[in-house]
């Protein structure tokens, strides 16, 4: 296992996430804790010393189970992360009450790592305001002990992020983000990237295999990796990107079954990042996926000098790519909840305006009659 220096320890470079553990007969809320424990406890074995719940995971099961797998190690053999809810926002006003029961939930006195979880536009407003006290009462356990590192997980855009950080940034010590060789352009990972090196914050990287979908290829794409690195398989081109990058320290796998847990354990055995041919082919790749289906906006801005209901319309063309190439998801729709209804994609009249300037030619009013149908809202 490689491990990296992260202050005065020395953390697996792979951790395991415990969103995606095994469940009985699909039902994500009945995990399969036996699999569960036969997984850590391998894990373990394997050096893999970052384990990563949250409140929400599994129905509120994730906790409870990993609590049972992690309490037959040696507390001083594992570093366990949680984190804040405040992906929903009746959560703001319970940190407390959420806090004390996650330390009951996972049977232990402190936890090694704790984020705020999934800081995005829907909630940037409540993660700053000081009636909640979430940020005073996190830095108090921290004091006490009871967190031993504090950071934040960020689904949401740099400029988000970068409004998380000038309020908290002296005292996040690491930042969690989704980041994966599609979503180094596709999401603008890469800026985000930048933004945690301004302010000197290691990188967690969530969604390595964005949900899977790089777990493989098409089969001209996995040809052409294959001719690079014939001993490589499709997902470990993906880890290999992440070893690239500077800045990261741990990468969260989600490991539904044994399987793929022994194959990342087995990535992970060495340090083998791209070189510059390998990069360029991997990215092109990406950009070739996204192509394929998303709309081709260059964010030009000449749109909505011409829209009569002033729609910041390469905004909502990036959530609609982003809705299109997950089929769904969750970030649109958490996006969109923060934006007024008057600027939404229901919004557009369908007046053509904005299409008579747009250089890719593209047919955004049809665009944002899908996308309004598609959210429902």
């Amino acid at each position: 296992m490689i491990y990296k220096e992260y202050q005065d320890l020395k953390l697996s470079a792979l951790g395991m996430g415990a969103m995606r553990l095994p469940v009985i007969d699909g039902d994500d809320s009945r995990i399969d804790e036996a699999e569960a424990c036969r997984m850590v406890d391998y894990a373990m074995e394997h050096g893999v010393n970052y384990y990563d719940t949250a409140w929400g995971y599994h129905d509120g099961n994730s906790e409870l189970v990993m609590g049972k797998a992690l309490a037959k190690h040696p507390r001083e053999n594992f570093y366990l992360a949680d984190k804040f809810p405040g992906y929903d926002l009746s959560n703001m006003d319970k940190v407390e009450q959420i806090f004390e029961k996650q330390l009951e939930k996972c049977q232990v006195s402190y936890f090694d790592f704790y984020l705020f979880h999934n800081v995005c536009e829907m909630n940037i407003d409540a993660y700053l305001d000081e009636k909640y006290g979430i940020y005073e009462y996190l830095m108090r356990q921290k004091k006490a002990g009871r967190i031993r590192h504090l950071g934040f997980s960020a689904h949401g855009s740099y400029d988000v992020m970068k409004r998380f950080l000038e309020a908290y940034g002296k005292d996040m010590e690491f930042c969690q983000i989704q980041l994966n060789y599609l979503d180094w352009s596709f999401q603008d990972a890469k800026a985000k990237v930048e933004l945690l090196k301004e302010y000197h914050i290691p990188v967690w990287v969530m969604e390595p295999l964005r949900g899977g979908a790089l777990a493989s290829l098409a089969e001209g794409d996995a040809a052409r990796l294959k001719q690079l690195r014939p001993g490589e398989n499709v997902p470990a081109w993906a880890f290999r990107f992440l070893q690239t990058v500077p800045g990261v320290t741990v990468t969260l796998s989600g490991m539904s079954n044994f399987e793929q847990l022994q194959e990342n354990i087995h990535t992970f055995e060495t340090d083998a990042p791209l070189n510059d041919t390998e990069m360029e082919a991997l990215l092109s790749i990406a950009d070739q996926m996204v192509k394929k289906i998303v709309l081709p906006c260059t964010a030009c801005h000449y749109c909505v000098s011409h829209c009569p209901q002033g729609l910041d319309i390469p905004g909502l063309i990036a959530l609609y790519n982003e809705h299109c190439f997950t089929k769904g998801g969750f970030i649109a729709p958490m996006a969109m909840s923060a934006i007024p209804e008057e600027k939404r994609p229901s919004a557009c009249v369908g007046c053509r305006s904005c299409e008579a300037v747009c250089p890719q030619q593209i047919k955004i009013s049809e665009a944002m009659t899908d996308f309004a149908a598609k959210l429902g809202m």
